[in-house]
């Protein structure tokens, strides 16, 4: 090669387009189409793109951005980018509709582990639907760039075995009625909080993480002065919980455990297995301590400590400094011990665990845990461990700065490096994670939706998947935290015009978090589409409480949105009705006739009852449906009282 044909090549490769710019893209029809990248401060750069131009200039920084005209469905097109001597263009460009896909793990749950996998992989094959996984990334600081390079690609048998199953289904059927290329990012990462997806100058205006946001930001700068600060955060939450008693502070190094602590097993592992009947099935906090003797050559060197995993949560601290808190199971802990923490003598470690869900504690082996130097010698934490259980459910606050449990760090690692690609809509199947503060979450999720809508547009459809139901029926109404889950998505998706809800309590499993049952969750995912986003006067997802009213003998409830009539599967009443006075702890369950689209619930106290609940557990059994075979959601609504129906008539 001639040194000008090197010159040219290396111009022809150069990276003027965003990564999300490249071959076999979706750019989204219908809209003015935002090109952007980096280029040398002050470059102009120009654009061509089927016919069309465009120019922008690269400021300070080297961004720019341009704008193409609005573009109807087609291709394949060429992109060309070009400043300076250096051009970049990218090939087999398709203009359709642009969705993005995220959530936690029912989200990012694969095709291959879905029902029929086996016959839906050997049978996928469309070039018409792109797919683009984003890399699962979390970062203190908002990224311009992706973790690791991403790729557009066509549906095949290898492309689709490992991507979002609930995003591919849901385009696969939208294709039936809107015959429009499909463009897939999916971004989700399994058991991540909503937190972790909303920017941090949202998270700020909620005024809820003030002092975290704050941690977080010294994070970026000063890790070891922000995890100092956080111990002071996390002490003064375990000082003011309910049930706090004054000196118990178990992560001091002059505290002496009492009687109520014991001796774990040497290989530590799940406490769900350590035959203590009160950890069998413990779901909360364990605290752990020990000690580790060193010497004086040892204490004066650069150290760090080393622990097994920890499932899920952990918050450590050496000699009463805290040195480190991380979220997730997967790995152990690393955590860099400051200058003049050590000292000859005894050390004491101390570990605090919050587990959620299923197994808990510091996963072992034992070996795992020791104290790394600099000269490459270790000092194992051979002496035994102390535990104790910590009574109560309080939860304790997150460390800002973990992935999936933080506070921006998924918006700044997943989604900010999306840049302001135009998207057809958005798509959300996350909560699981949050359902001890479903309150908050109503909260929450409606400011993750503006936040989001303030990169994408200000109207992009945001479509919500209520959570599907898990785990054991109960024989008598509950309260249940995944029910005001389910509450609060229904109302944050009834808040808006450009919102849809889409229900899945009866597709879930009560033994599985993760239901496989994702092509039925497609189906309802685009016929909510069909509704919200390209106004098809069709019911988005099933029949939804209109109104609760008295009668003389129950409560009649009245339904909209029913595709022909109410029906009640497996006879002619349906269940999950209750019948609630205005405290907790209230309901009773309801006898309820179906004719119509109402339904007649009755109770010995019926005229006691001030609101009503249907569907309410973490798993209830329900049986309401439709003509479309879609099922009434969840909900809790209130009974107007006899002075309210007067004044209405």
């Amino acid at each position: 090669m001639t040194a000008a044909a090197f010159v040219a090549s290396a111009a022809d490769s150069a990276p003027l387009l965003h990564t999300m710019f490249q071959d076999h893209a979706v750019l989204q029809r219908g809209q003015p189409i935002r090109v952007f990248g980096r280029a040398a401060p002050g470059e102009q750069v120009r654009v061509v793109f089927a016919g069309n131009r465009a120019v922008g200039r690269a400021d300070a920084d080297g961004r720019w951005s341009a704008a193409l005209p609005a573009m109807k469905a087609g291709g394949p097109y060429t992109l060309t980018a070009s400043a300076g001597g250096a051009t970049q263009t990218v090939a087999d460009v398709l203009v359709g509709d642009v969705w993005l896909c995220s959530g936690q793990s029912n989200m990012e749950l694969q095709v291959w582990r879905t029902l029929d996998a086996r016959a839906e992989i050997a049978g996928a094959s469309s070039d018409r639907i792109r797919l683009l996984t984003v890399p699962q990334n979390g970062a203190v600081t908002p990224q311009d760039t992706f973790a690791t390079p991403v790729k557009w690609t066509a549906t095949n048998s290898d492309t689709i075995r490992d991507f979002s199953a609930a995003c591919y289904y849901f385009a696969r059927e939208l294709q039936k009625t809107v015959d429009v290329p499909m463009g897939l990012i999916n971004a989700a990462w399994g058991g991540s909080r909503i937190q972790a997806w909303t920017s941090g100058d949202a998270l700020r205006k909620t005024g809820y993480y003030n002092d975290e946001l704050d941690v977080l930001a010294q994070y970026a700068t000063d890790e070891g002065g922000a995890i100092g600060r956080w111990g002071d955060v996390w002490t003064r939450w375990w000082n003011a919980r309910v049930g706090a008693k004054p000196g118990d502070e178990p992560w001091s190094a002059t505290y002496a455990p009492g009687k109520d602590w014991r001796t774990a097993p040497r290989e530590l592992g799940a406490w769900e297995k350590w035959g203590v009947p009160e950890l069998a099935a413990f779901d909360g906090m364990v605290w752990y301590r020990t000690t580790v003797k060193l010497t004086a050559a040892q204490a004066k060197q650069e150290a760090v400590l080393a622990l097994a995993p920890a499932d899920e949560v952990d918050m450590t601290w050496v000699n009463g400094v805290a040195v480190g808190s991380t979220y997730g199971a997967g790995s152990g802990r690393e955590y860099a011990l400051p200058p003049g923490l050590l000292k000859e003598g005894e050390n004491t470690v101390v570990v605090n665990v919050l587990d959620t869900y299923r197994d808990g504690g510091l996963s072992g082996p034992a070996s795992a845990n020791l104290v790394r130097f600099k000269d490459g010698t270790t000092a194992p934490l051979a002496n035994a461990w102390k535990y104790r259980k910590v009574d109560g459910s309080d939860t304790p606050p997150r460390a800002p700065w973990q992935t999936a449990a933080g506070l921006s760090t998924l918006y700044n690692g997943m989604i900010a490096p999306l840049g302001p690609y135009n998207l057809r809509g958005m798509l959300w199947y996350q909560g699981e994670s949050n359902t001890f503060e479903a309150q908050r979450y109503r909260d929450l999720l409606g400011v993750l939706r503006e936040d989001w809508r303030s990169r994408f547009g200000a109207q992009t459809p945001f479509l919500i998947v209520q959570l599907a139901g898990y785990g054991m029926p109960k024989s008598a109404p509950a309260e249940s935290g995944w029910a005001q889950l389910r509450e609060s998505q229904r109302h944050v998706a009834d808040a808006d015009a450009h919102s849809g809800l889409v229900v899945a309590i009866d597709i879930g499993d009560r033994y599985d978090i993760h239901p496989s049952n994702k092509q039925e969750l497609g189906r309802r995912l685009a016929r909510a589409a069909r509704h919200v986003v390209y106004g098809e006067k069709l019911a988005p997802s099933g029949p939804i409480p209109q109104a609760a009213r008295r009668v003389d003998d129950g409560v009649v409830v009245t339904f909209a949105d029913v595709d022909g009539a109410l029906t009640a599967f497996g006879g002619d009443g349906a269940l999950g009705f209750e019948l609630c006075g205005a405290q907790p702890d209230t309901c009773r369950f309801a006898s309820a006739s179906v004719r119509g689209t109402a339904v007649t619930l009755r109770t010995p106290d019926a005229h006691q009852a001030t609101r009503v609940r249907y569907c309410w557990g973490d798993n209830p059994v329900c049986t309401l449906f439709d003509g479309a075979n879609l099922p009434a959601g969840p909900f809790e609504i209130a009974i107007p009282t006899a002075s309210t129906d007067d004044h209405a008539r």
